[in-house]
């Protein structure tokens, strides 16, 4: 309403209004009269845009630009870890020699499309596959991604344009080098604004928004902003492991207790002890040949072995259990033998743990740069095959789904990684542009 001086004031709020806006922050049937009741919530102190915040992140957070400054395990401590124990190292390279040895395909997402059509633009993405990068192959390209992935969970794909705004290449970036960003509902910030600063030489580089660099946590969680990857959970067994081992290589190297004792006797004095071992050390020492003929000891000579440690015992192959299992490798090869059907059994359930949710985890990354930026939206990237299914198994079922025209031939070859027999009566023309890594064949 208009004051004296003609200056617009505005209305205070109704009684009506004031008693809405005073029941949204209250809960129906409770008042102070309710016997030992949970009492009226305080009301929010927050503005209203606060609502739906991710996490209850520290103040200033993006002004902390270290990446994983906050976290108990930094990333060149994850490094560490997995480049220091052999086993766990082994596990690794296994898993990514899984993957990256495994064939994939190109191919229409939707079945009823025209695959014909769409044979050139697929053997075209099959082109760019076959060098992301521009310098290594897929395999390698891949393993790269892989170890930024099962070491830190932090692999990072930079899609490098060209000034046209074409996709030139995928370039994998060292994922210890980006620290997120956040928003303030603690979320990656939207396009144009930086989601993602690299750090290099201790400063901040360069900023990239969400739809200029692919970061990849595999493991994210809604409390961190860095992923959780296979290393950093069992860091602690690990460390028991490093112990363990380095426990063993003292033993050959610089080990405390002898071999045996030997007694002499008790009427010799300390001096003659001394020169003895001294002049016993010196006849033995780098002399194999020696050690092998007869000695002549003095009266009362007495020898006693000493029990030796055990090298490996059953705690050991606890802990190749507990490393194959954070990465769903099979232990077979690093514990007691198995019998084949507890060996296969256990091949059988890493790879459905293992390998299936892996190969879920690149497809999806995959099919993001060619659906946006290589503009293929009606493409997608698929795995041929299972390595979980037995050969004969796989090739016995396919002669009876093929014998009972329930699949054409073309198809049987696809799932085998094989290329079609070319498109003709009982072929499949959508499995154009089958690629096959071990032979380095398109379709």
């Amino acid at each position: 309403m208009p004051s004296a001086e003609g200056i617009q004031t505005p209305l205070p709020p109704s009684a009506f209004a004031r008693l809405a806006t005073a029941a949204r922050y209250a809960i129906s049937g409770v008042a102070p009269t309710t016997w030992f009741g949970p009492q009226q919530p305080l009301t929010p102190m927050a503005p209203p845009e606060v609502k739906g915040r991710q996490f209850d992140y520290p103040f200033g957070i993006n002004i902390d630009y270290t990446p994983r400054s906050t976290a108990n395990i930094g990333f060149a401590e994850l490094r560490a870890l997995a480049d220091a124990l052999p086993l766990l190292r082994t596990v690794i390279e296994t898993r990514k020699d899984q993957i990256a040895g495994t064939s994939f395909a190109v191919r229409l997402r939707d079945p009823a499309g025209d695959a014909a059509a769409a044979a050139g633009r697929i053997k075209t993405v099959l082109a760019f596959l076959d060098r992301p990068d521009r310098r290594h192959s897929f395999a390698a390209w891949l393993r790269m991604l892989l170890e930024d992935m099962l070491v830190i969970d932090a692999a990072t794909i930079y899609p490098r344009l060209t000034r046209a705004g074409a996709l030139y290449s995928l370039d994998i970036i060292d994922g210890s080098t980006i620290t997120p960003l956040v928003g303030e509902d603690g979320r990656a910030p939207e396009p144009p604004d930086p989601a993602y600063q690299q750090i290099l030489h201790g400063i901040p580089a360069a900023d990239f928004s969400s739809d200029e660099l692919l970061y990849l946590p595999r493991n994210a969680r809604a409390h961190r902003l860095y992923g959780m990857s296979p290393v950093e959970q069992i860091a602690l067994t690990i460390n028991i492991a490093l112990r363990r081992d380095t426990m063993t290589l003292e033993y050959y190297k610089a080990g405390s207790t002898p071999e045996a004792f030997a007694t002499l006797p008790k009427e010799w004095t300390s001096d003659q002890i001394a020169q003895f071992q001294e002049y016993f050390d010196a006849l033995m020492a780098g002399n194999s040949a020696r050690r092998r003929m007869i000695k002549f000891m003095p009266a009362d000579f007495r020898l006693q072995e000493v029990r030796q440690p055990p090298l490996k015992d059953q705690y050991d192959e606890w802990l190749a259990r507990l490393v194959c299992y954070a990465f769903s490798v099979p232990v077979s090869p690093f514990v007691s033998a198995v019998n084949r059907a507890t060996s296969e059994t256990l091949r059988l359930q890493a790879s459905q743990e293992g390998l299936i949710p892996l190969r879920a985890w690149i497809k999806n990354a995959l099919d993001r740069v060619i659906q946006t930026y290589l503009g293929e939206a009606d493409l997608e990237f698929v795995w041929v095959g299972d390595d979980a299914i037995d050969p004969l198994q796989q090739a016995q079922t396919l002669q009876i789904l093929v014998g009972a025209g329930i699949k054409t031939k073309d198809e049987a070859r696809a799932e085998l990684g094989l290329a079609p027999t070319g498109g003709g009566p009982g072929g499949n023309p959508a499995e154009l542009g089958k690629f096959n890594p071990h032979h380095d064949e398109r379709g």
